[in-house]
C-alpha cells in the first residue's frame, strides 16, 4: 500500500528547505509563464513576471498554480509606500507553508531591476538576514508614484504592474489599523493569464 501512496504523489510536493533552487529552476525551466492576474474586490491588478529572476519568477508561478495565493489577502497597506500580500490569519495558509518547510530563496538583484512605481518585489526579513534571503509567500507592490529606491539592493525585484494602477490606488486608500492591515480583508486570487 504505502508503494501505491508514493507513486500518486504528487512530484511538486517535494519542494522544501534543502532543494529549493535546484527544485524552482527545475519547474521554471517546465513553467515558462510570465503574467498572472490579482483579483480583488477593488479591481484587478495585471503583473508582468522578469524572466531575468527566475527562481523568483517560478516561485511565484509556482505557487500561483497551486492556488497558494488564493486563501490569502493583501495584509499591509502603508500608504503611499507599498500594499503587501501573500499572508492571512487563514488555517490552510499556515498548512501549505508548513507543507513546503517555510523555505527561503537567496536574493536575484540585478541593477536595472529598481523599485519604480507598480514594482512586484519579494518581501524577506530584516532581522538576523544578512544574505536578504525572501519570503517565497509573501511579495509587495510599490504604490508611491516616486518609488521607492531605498530598497533597491534590499529586496529581490521580480516583476511590475502593466495594468490595474487604478485598482491599486484604491486598495492604498482603504481604512487600516495601527499595524498596516486593514480593517477589512482584502481578499485576493492569483491567476495565470499565459
Amino acid at each position: 500500500m504505502k508503494k501505491q501512496e508514493k507513486k500518486l504523489k504528487n512530484p511538486w510536493d517535494s519542494l522544501n528547505s534543502k532543494n529549493t533552487e535546484a527544485f524552482l529552476t527545475k519547474y521554471g525551466n517546465q513553467n515558462s509563464e510570465t503574467k498572472v492576474i490579482i483579483k480583488t474586490k477593488y479591481g484587478d491588478i495585471r503583473i508582468k513576471l522578469y524572466e531575468d529572476v527566475p527562481i523568483h519568477r517560478a516561485n511565484f508561478i509556482f505557487l500561483t498554480k497551486i492556488k497558494y495565493f488564493n486563501s490569502t489577502v493583501i495584509y499591509r497597506v502603508a500608504k503611499n509606500f507599498v500594499i503587501q500580500g501573500g499572508n492571512s490569519d487563514n488555517f490552510y495558509t499556515q498548512i501549505q507553508r508548513k507543507k513546503y518547510g517555510n523555505y527561503l530563496m537567496k536574493p536575484e538583484f540585478n541593477s536595472n531591476r529598481k523599485h519604480k512605481y507598480g514594482t512586484l518585489a519579494a518581501a524577506r526579513e530584516w532581522e538576523n538576514n544578512p544574505e536578504k534571503l525572501s519570503s517565497p509567500f509573501e511579495f509587495y507592490i510599490v504604490q508611491k508614484k516616486s518609488g521607492a529606491h531605498h530598497l533597491d539592493g534590499e529586496h529581490t525585484v521580480f516583476g511590475e504592474v502593466i495594468s490595474g494602477f487604478e485598482t491599486m490606488e484604491k486598495i492604498s486608500k482603504v481604512k487600516v489599523g495601527i499595524d498596516e492591515w486593514p480593517i477589512e480583508d482584502i481578499k485576493m486570487t492569483i491567476e495565470i493569464l499565459d
